[in-house]
Parts: C-alpha cells; sequence; structure tokens
C-alpha cells in the first residue's frame, strides 16, 4: 500500500521529535510495531473507548486537571431566576440540564416513569430521562454497596430490605420533594491539563434517578432535569472526582449580572489578587461560616452578637438554591431602621405585600448606602445597592425598589444563598438543619453576581471577590503548589465545543501534545 503523505501537523511532530533525540543524545534508530495489525479493522466505538480509557490513565498519571460547565440562565426573576448547567451522562453521552445547588449534596436527574416530572420546559431546553437499562456502562447501587454506606452517613441515602437498592429522599425548603434510587455511570467532560484542552475525559460517579417529583419541582415553568449538588459530603461529584485524583476538592463560579447571563463554573480554585477567604465552621454538612456583624455605610448595626451565633439550630450557610434574602427580627429591624433612616429625605417609603420598599425617580447608587457583611478573618463582602434591591415596578412614572432582605421571626439560620450566588436567608428555629436542603426554583443571586466566589472545601474556607465574569480567569489546580491553568467563560464544555488554549504549554507538554497528534495520525491510516 503507497504511504500517504502526512498532514502538515504530523509533519512537524515528527520532526521535533527527531530534534528532541539528537540533543538529548538518545539512539537515533526506532522500531515501532502496530498496535492493530493492518489486516485487523476495529469499529469507531472500539478505539473510542481504547482512547477513552487511555485519557483516564494519562490524566491520572499526568495530575489534576480543571473540569469547567457552561452556565446558563440569569440572576433576573423576569427572564430566568435560576442558574444552570449542561452535563453528560452514560453512554453514549446524554446531555442533562441541572439547576447549580451548593444547599445539596447530589446530583440526581429525572429518570424514565417519573411520576410528577416535567416532559417541557419554559427555559426552551429539551428534557431527557435517563434509562439506566440503555446505557451499557450503568449499574445500580446497593445497600451493601460501600458509596452507598457513604451515604448514608450524611442522610444523603436510604436503604429499603425489600430489594436492597440505594435510594434516597429529598425535601427542600420551598416544599418540593424528590426520590428515587443511585446508579453508577460515566460522568463525561473536558479538562485543561498542562496549559492544553483535553476532551473525551469520562469518570464513573454516583448519581440520582429521579422517579418522583412534588411541589415546584412539577411545574414547566423554569423545569430542568435535575439538581447538580455542590455540597462538601462524600456524595458530591465534587468529593467524588477529587477522590479519584482526577479534581481538586474545589470548586468555583463567577456569575454574570447583566441579563444574558452565564458565567464560569470550575472544579478548582479561582485565583485572583483580591480574593478575602473566611474559614468555614468545621463539622457542619452545609457551608457555615462566621458572620460576625452588618454595617450599613460603615457603621456598625447594633445587633446582639449571639444572633449569628452557630449551635445545632443556628448559624450562617452559604447556598445557592435560596430564593430571597431572610434575617432574623433580631438583625432585619435594625437594618431596616438604618436605610430609612439614610434614605427618607430623598424617597417616599412604601410598603408592599409586608416588603419594605421606597418609590423614587433617581438613581439607587445615588441616594442608598453600601452595605458590609463582616466574617471572621476580617473578610467583608460589599453590597452595593442592586446587591440587596429589587426593582419591583413602576407606580405613577416612580419606580417601585424594594429590600432584598426578608424578616423570619426570632432566631435562626442565616443563609446566603440564590442559584449559585449567596443571597440572605433564613429558616425558623423550629428546623432541624442537620439535614435539610435549602433550595428554590426562582432564585434572584442578588449579593453575589459578578463576583468571584471559591469554595475551598480542601482547606475548609470560602472566599470572593467582585469581578467581571465575562472575562478569563486564572485556575489553580493544586491548591498546595499554586500551579494554574488559564481557563475562560465556558470554553471547555460551552456548546460541545472546546477551544484549544496552546499559549500556556511548556516545552514537555507541547512535545507530549505533537506526539499525541502523531499516533492520532497512524490511527487515521491504519
Amino acid at each position: 500500500m503507497a504511504a500517504a503523505p502526512f498532514p502538515a501537523g504530523i509533519l512537524i511532530a515528527a520532526v521535533v521529535f527527531h530534534a528532541t533525540v539528537v540533543l538529548s543524545s538518545f539512539p537515533a534508530t526506532f522500531h515501532l510495531e502496530r498496535g492493530i495489525t493492518a489486516n485487523h479493522k476495529l469499529k469507531l466505538s472500539k478505539l473510542k473507548e481504547r482512547d477513552r480509557v487511555r485519557h483516564a490513565r494519562m490524566l491520572q498519571s499526568s495530575g489534576i486537571g480543571v473540569v469547567d460547565f457552561p452556565v446558563q440562565g440569569t440572576f433576573n426573576p423576569l427572564l430566568v431566576g435560576l442558574y444552570y448547567t449542561r452535563l453528560q451522562l452514560g453512554s453514549p453521552p446524554r446531555d442533562f440540564h441541572v439547576q447549580i445547588d451548593t444547599g445539596s449534596d447530589v446530583l440526581w436527574v429525572s429518570c424514565g416513569s417519573c411520576n410528577g416530572c416535567p416532559v417541557n420546559s419554559g427555559l426552551h431546553t429539551p428534557l431527557n430521562f435517563f434509562d439506566p437499562g440503555s446505557s451499557p456502562t450503568a449499574s445500580l447501587i446497593s445497600c451493601s454497596d460501600q458509596r452507598c454506606s457513604l451515604g448514608l452517613q450524611s442522610s444523603d441515602s436510604v436503604c429499603s430490605s425489600q430489594n436492597n437498592q440505594c435510594g434516597y429522599t429529598f425535601q427542600y425548603g420551598d416544599g418540593s420533594g424528590t426520590s428515587g434510587y443511585y446508579v453508577s455511570d460515566l460522568l463525561h467532560f473536558n479538562t485543561v491539563l498542562g496549559g492544553s484542552v483535553m476532551n473525551n475525559f469520562s469518570a464513573p460517579i454516583v448519581f440520582g434517578c429521579s422517579t418522583l417529583k412534588t411541589g415546584d419541582l412539577t411545574k414547566s415553568d423554569v423545569a430542568v432535569d435535575g439538581i447538580f449538588g455542590f455540597g462538601q459530603q462524600d456524595m458530591s461529584v465534587v468529593s467524588q472526582l477529587a477522590s479519584q485524583g482526577i479534581t481538586p476538592r474545589a470548586f468555583s463560579h463567577c456569575l454574570k449580572g447583566d441579563d444574558s447571563g452565564g458565567g464560569i463554573l470550575v472544579l478548582g480554585e479561582i485565583v485572583e489578587p483580591n480574593i478575602v477567604y473566611t474559614p468555614l465552621v468545621p463539622s457542619q454538612p452545609h457551608y457555615n461560616l462566621y458572620l460576625q456583624s452588618i454595617s450599613v455605610n460603615g457603621q456598625a448595626l447594633a445587633i446582639d452578637p449571639s444572633v449569628f451565633g452557630t449551635s445545632s439550630n443556628q448559624g450562617t450557610i452559604i447556598d445557592s438554591g435560596t430564593t430571597l434574602a431572610y434575617l432574623a427580627e433580631a438583625a432585619y429591624d435594625p437594618f431596616i431602621s438604618a436605610i430609612t433612616s439614610i434614605v427618607s429625605p430623598s424617597v417616599h417609603p412604601y410598603l408592599s405585600k409586608g416588603s419594605h420598599c421606597y418609590l423614587m425617580s433617581s438613581s439607587i447608587n445615588d441616594i442608598f448606602p453600601q452595605v458590609s457583611l463582616n466574617f471572621a478573618g476580617g473578610a467583608s463582602m460589599i453590597l452595593i445597592p442592586q446587591d440587596y434591591l429589587i426593582q419591583q415596578s413602576s407606580i405613577t412614572g416612580a419606580l417601585l425598589w424594594c429590600i432584598g432582605f426578608q424578616k423570619i421571626q426570632g432566631q435562626g439560620i442565616t443563609i446566603l444563598g440564590g442559584n449559585k450566588s449567596p443571597i440572605f436567608a433564613a429558616l425558623c428555629d423550629s428546623i432541624s438543619i442537620e439535614k435539610l436542603y435549602f433550595r428554590v426554583v426562582k432564585s434572584r443571586d442578588l449579593v453575589l453576581k459578578d463576583k468571584i466566589v471559591v469554595y475551598d472545601i480542601a482547606n475548609q474556607r470560602i472566599g470572593w471577590a467582585n469581578y467581571d465574569c465575562s472575562m478569563s480567569v486564572n485556575v489553580s489546580t493544586a491548591l498546595d503548589t499554586g500551579k494554574s491553568e488559564f481557563v475562560n467563560a465556558g470554553t471547555l464544555s460551552n456548546n460541545g465545543s472546546p477551544k484549544t488554549m496552546l499559549h500556556k504549554m511548556t516545552p514537555v507538554t507541547m512535545m507530549s501534545f505533537l506526539l499525541h497528534m502523531l499516533l492520532l495520525g497512524c490511527y487515521m491510516f491504519l
């Protein structure tokens, strides 16, 4: 058979390889043998499976990489009111759109024969149903499986003595719920490693297969295929991939605040000089923080510090699924009084359905003060008026702006929530927080839009910084070495078309990449 001419990229790889041999004083001649004989043809699916296994070994042997998920949705409740992402599960890979939620641990999607699952969505995204029987790589999780035992410890799983099937039942703070069973199958993703995008990777994970939905989860207006829990317990995808040495035990997001929405969601720690960190409260099921005080216009409010104390039924939680902002009465009343006393000469206070609102015709930035949430370790979160006010409507030509923080009677749990960008919220102290999932379908993302938020689980801290989330970010893959990768918003997985990034490749990485291209070219000419 006549030799086919090499493509330019493969010819370059061969030349560079020869130069390296000479400079390194290696033998100048190599004897290469075919891994697949010339008269033996393999189906494309077999070749892809060989590459998948090889890539998994390469990923684990080469070090931890950055995994990026595309972000869709906006904070604006008049448009979408939540942030969600797209991921691929099973064999062959199928797309599933899932809401991003830091207040729960488990990834679950709708499955066939689901009772109460919507069949269409007002988000104009196709709704899919996972079918374990149609994926050859799927397997059910039994009660005797060690992975089920991990879920039992964190109340993320339940077991039935009748069928030995590991299952779950979740109730969320908005009254909705879901139940189903656990399966193991492949999560497909792209990763940045050594400065280059490596696609078509996959790793086995355990996730939920929902057969029942109740409450708001049955509604179609903003329906998605499931919920992507980013909690810190062992059943979360973050913990599962970290335990396999694939990604760091950290994730970050940066959500765009304009109506176009979207943003960045990566498994890894975004590195930015202005990020301030505060420690997590240890041994808690959620992301609990030490909130110490609230300041308005630089003046600390007269709030009893015990209001922000941490106990079995009280504390401050950062959660991506909570809709509005709620404060215990002892914090809410001083907060509203301080705001109103500053703006009252210029605006007309207005009570709308129990919410404190203001009628005004000028810019809120010219009238309303900054608010500071002060945490342990000297970390403060500065809120501009757009971070705590919601525009509702107009009355006789004036705009109606309402405070986005709501009051809960008595002391309770302060939750920094909102879909992927924490807003204040609280739950009454009569509710146990050991395993209550805080999720609401429509979340407004007031506080943390246009901010980098880093969940450094490995080092038990959370950080944030103001940022233009339409820009690129640097993401650290090794939290103790400082090694970082350059990641653009959604470049790895948005629309399924990754973009290679060769501008930071080291010579060794470039050589590895070119040799990989050479081998790929050999496959093509078999």
